[in-house]
């Protein structure tokens, strides 16, 4: 089982929006087949705790245009990782420090990465 095109998708429109609030090293993974609560994570690092809350907000507003909302958020109150749940997307928004010490890569080693380059690279058309 791999990754659905509606995770895609939302992960395009995620990682474009943390890449315009100066999101570092956005990372996704396909965990489609070790989890069955989601298809895809994004990881995405911010320099400060007032960087990691703009990424994150920046994230809901983008997926809020195409009618996705978080079913859960945690994390906020100290913005060092915040956790964004839409479901097929589960996106963590890590301060750089914490990024480190969680090592979530480390932790879905066996997941198959997805590029994010190209998703950047890629024009959102309106209605998409």
């Amino acid at each position: 089982m791999t990754a659905s095109d509606r995770a895609l998708d939302l992960l395009a429109s995620a990682a474009r929006a943390a890449d315009a609030k100066g999101g570092e090293d956005l990372v996704a993974l396909d965990v489609s087949v070790p989890t069955p609560f989601a298809d895809v994570f994004l990881l995405a690092t911010g320099a400060t705790e007032r960087n990691v809350l703009a990424i994150a907000d920046a994230i809901e507003e983008a997926l809020a245009e195409h009618g996705v909302h978080a079913a859960r958020r945690e994390g906020r109150d100290h913005a060092r990782w915040i956790l964004l749940d839409f479901g097929d997307l589960v996106v963590h928004v890590f301060h750089r420090e914490d990024r480190l010490y969680y090592g979530l890569e480390r932790l879905w080693l066996d997941c198959p990465p997805i590029e994010v380059a190209p998703l950047l690279a890629a024009v959102e058309r309106p209605g998409e």
